[in-house]
């Protein structure tokens, strides 16, 4: 029995494999089909629509090819391409439980491809897992489907206010005359930290191009700045940074110069285009020698202050909403993890 539960139940749960509670389905290529309004699904989720469907009911889709440790449940008609399975012919077993299921599953110890993460029916459905009555896996999986709807919900309020900022950054800042070099109202300082160097543990974060990398007992720098990472995949990146902490080679610190507000430099950086200062091939770079010739707007200093000091409100709501998503996804995964075996 699992180590959380609703006090009326009690019985001990069964043990099953896979493939006797529930079917595997084959997606297939939709692309013989014409536009409707019937969802295509792959690993990612939905792709497009179309005018027919594979199956229609509750279904888990879990991925053949790519993505396979992300389990989606869906109602309705439906499409999956071929590198995405569907589930079908529920016995002993609700949709709503096996999607739960499915969720405590570790997909990628079942990999069965060097390269590309790859399942097949045959593994799947030898894999054992412990069902309780019908009656529990009903109040289990509407319990975790509403923490899953609260998940949601959040995820749309941090969607709505990142999309609020960036058309507030594009309308004040953006979409004005740009009137300053940025080498003008910011100075560029790097680094040689490599991120070999970086500790689990330390007194100091580490930034990197993804954030936070790291930590180091010494501190290189201390203040306000902000980053911009200068290589690789997420080149153009802007982050704020405070206090005292290190930076990878990677990235470019920026503070400001006399007569111009930090904050604000940093929201005018987000809605910069960093593309035409791209170079390299494989590896993308930015250099501050280049898009330093650059020039965004700039106004009043006092003007500068009261803009920045208004977005600042609305990202540190974002920041608040985020850490509430964290609970709820916590939460959950505590949940899955006591509450099914």
């Amino acid at each position: 029995v699992p180590a959380l539960r609703f006090p009326e139940f009690t019985e001990e749960w069964r043990e099953y494999a896979i493939g006797n509670v529930l079917s595997i389905g084959n997606g297939r290529d939709y692309k013989h089909l014409h536009n409707g309004d019937i969802p295509v699904f792959g690993t990612g989720g939905y792709m497009t629509s179309v005018d027919d469907f594979l199956y229609d009911g509750e279904s888990v889709f879990i991925g053949r090819k790519g993505t396979i440790n992300k389990p989606l449940y869906y109602n309705g008609k439906f499409w999956t391409v071929d590198t995405l399975f569907y589930t079908h012919s529920f016995v002993n077993v609700l949709p709503k439980f096996a999607y739960c299921l499915f969720q405590t599953i570790n997909w990628l110890k079942y990999n069965e491809a060097s390269g590309v993460p790859s399942l097949s029916k045959a593994t799947i459905e030898k894999i054992k897992v412990r069902v309780p009555s019908m009656d529990e896996q009903g109040k289990l999986s509407n319990q975790l489907f509403l923490l899953d709807k609260r998940i949601e919900v959040q995820n749309k309020i941090i969607e709505k206010l990142e999309t609020l900022i960036k058309g507030i950054i594009e309308t004040v800042i953006s979409s004005q005359k740009p009137n300053t070099f940025i080498k003008n109202c910011l100075e560029c300082d790097s680094s040689t930290l490599q991120e070999s160097q970086v500790a689990e543990n330390g007194a100091y974060p580490v930034y990197g191009a993804t954030g936070i990398s790291g930590y180091t007992e010494t501190a290189d720098v201390n203040g306000e700045a902000i980053l911009i990472t200068k290589d690789g995949s997420g080149v153009g990146t802007v982050k704020f940074a405070d206090g005292e902490y290190s930076y990878i080679g990677t990235l470019n610190r920026l503070i400001a110069r006399e007569g111009y507000c930090l904050k604000y430099l940093y929201f005018a950086l987000q809605g910069f285009c960093f593309e035409p200062y791209k170079t390299g091939m494989a590896i993308p770079h930015i250099y501050f020698k280049d898009y330093g010739k650059a020039k965004i707007f700039c106004p009043t200093i006092e003007e500068q202050s009261i803009i920045a000091k208004s977005l600042s409100v609305i990202e540190n709501k974002i920041s608040v909403e985020k850490q509430i998503l964290f609970c709820n996804q916590l939460q959950k995964s505590y949940l899955l993890s006591q509450m099914l075996i």
